[in-house]
């Protein structure tokens, strides 16, 4: 089991050149299907998923908009990841809302899930939430946190070299 998950979490990589072939409807379910399954703070489960598929043009414009980057449009499809503001735990401590939190589980639960499935995806987080907010009619209910292409590598991407920080950098043990 651990060679299974060890293989899982080596392959995952953030890919920013897709194939063209459209992957099937019942894998971006999957796909969606883990993230309903995700944990949350006080299991409030704070998120709404937004699927863009390759015909929904004015998405894709919405996407296109909101972050130009040429690169995201080889995506087939793209997931929304939305918190939900009033449906978040917030720690009263601080006042502090996890909807960040349940989000990025959520998605990086997707990510897993569509690696598994032979797909790629890439977290985009580095766009404009009220442009794209706008294009998508989001309206102040929903908080857009991530952009999650999501489709099959382009042929002759491969996993690039992954450098991290050596455990004894990040580890504290007391």
């Amino acid at each position: 089991m651990k060679d299974i998950f060890s293989r899982l979490i080596s392959g995952r990589y953030s890919c920013r050149a897709y194939s063209p072939e459209v992957p099937a409807e019942e894998k971006i379910d999957y796909i969606l299907e883990a993230a309903r399954l995700a944990p949350s703070a006080c299991n409030r489960q704070p998120w709404r998923f937004i699927v863009i598929p390759p015909t929904d043009a004015e998405g894709r414009r919405a996407v296109a908009a909101a972050y130009s980057r040429e690169w995201i449009a080889s995506a087939p499809y793209y997931i929304v990841v939305c918190g939900v503001p009033a449906e978040g735990w917030v720690r009263p401590f601080d006042n502090h809302s996890h909807i960040d939190v349940d989000a990025s589980i959520a998605t990086e639960h997707m990510c897993l899930a569509a690696t598994a499935e032979g797909l790629a995806t890439c977290w985009v987080c580095n766009f404009d939430p009220a442009v794209l907010s706008g294009g998508l009619g989001l309206g102040s209910e929903l908080v857009p946190i991530v952009i999650l292409p999501v489709g099959y590598p382009a042929e002759g991407s491969k996993v690039p070299a992954k450098t991290r920080k050596a455990s004894e950098d990040i580890i504290i043990r007391r």
